[in-house]
């Protein structure tokens, strides 16, 4: 027969289990709603050229391990991803592609959480700027800074003329459909050095004296994309000093951008699988999101 003693220890832990076994049972239903996770943006965001790629919208040429998927599988969001290479701001609103909505679309006053990349593609700057660049730099051996010298402020003059209303009536429109979403810009992580490297100039033939130009380029975009995230009650991820010596010019499993010529990615100057990984990495960190 159990003496006192025993009877009163097995009393215990026969209460200690029921409340165990309470508490197992309460726990989902206390459990943290996922985030409404809806991704935007440009083949930046769409991470375009790394693979393996959705093939649920080839025209977008999405990757399936882009920054958002990275960030919703870090986080456990529920991730909408729109993201679609090519886009410009007027795609928020209107379709890029026929059967591809207006990226807005996916957004509602139920959205958590909005990341995006967007405003590159807007007066072509990536593409002009970067292949026209590329071309002088070649028929110039390296020397100089023709790029400069044919376009001047051209680039720089279309990105305060268009762009930044561009960026602003954009994301003021987004505020609009998800009042209650966090939002989250990117910047553009660089693309040149800070320097001309000679020994990049076959993946990267830009002439030296346009290495700066283009920088300054770059920076100017990234400024004015943070100055209407600001105005708008976003958070700009700046990326000026992360990225810093990740330039398509550093070696592989350094580089987080792919260079012009003789890159690992399909799309040439855009992030490979690294830069997805830290773009992702650092736009937790200035959300707070683990």
């Amino acid at each position: 027969m159990p003496t006192p003693a025993l009877r009163r220890a097995a009393a215990t832990v026969s209460a200690l289990a029921g409340t165990l076994a309470l508490g197992l049972t309460a726990a989902p239903a206390h459990a943290a709603t996922p985030l409404n996770y809806v991704a935007l943006g440009d083949s930046y965001s769409a991470g375009s050229g790394v693979t393996p790629i959705d093939t649920s919208n080839l025209l977008c040429l999405r990757s399936t391990v882009n920054y958002p998927h990275v960030l919703a599988k870090a986080t456990g969001a529920s991730l909408t991803d729109v993201t679609c290479g090519g886009a410009e701001t007027k795609d928020f609103t209107q379709s890029q592609y026929s059967g591809v909505a207006p990226q807005l679309d996916a957004v509602n006053a139920n959205t958590d959480l909005v990341t995006l990349t967007i405003g590159g593609n807007d007066n072509s700057t990536f593409l002009s700027a970067i292949v026209d660049c590329g071309t002088a730099g070649v028929l110039s051996a390296g020397f100089g800074h023709p790029c400069k010298d044919k376009y001047g402020t051209s680039f720089d003059d279309a990105i305060d003329a268009n762009t930044y209303p561009a960026l602003k009536s954009a994301l003021t429109a987004l505020r609009a459909k998800a009042p209650n979403a966090r939002v989250a810009v990117l910047g553009y992580p660089w693309i040149v050095p800070s320097a001309f490297d000679a020994s990049c100039f076959l993946k990267l033939p830009i002439a030296s004296g346009d290495i700066p130009y283009l920088r300054a380029l770059q920076a100017h975009l990234n400024s004015v994309v943070q100055r209407a995230a600001q105005e708008t009650g976003a958070t700009f991820v700046d990326f000026a000093q992360a990225s810093d010596g990740h330039d398509a010019c550093q070696p592989s499993g350094t580089r987080w951008i792919e260079p012009l010529l003789f890159g690992s990615n399909i799309v040439p100057v855009h992030p490979n699988a690294l830069g997805e990984q830290r773009m992702a990495e650092r736009t937790m960190s200035a959300m707070g999101l683990g």
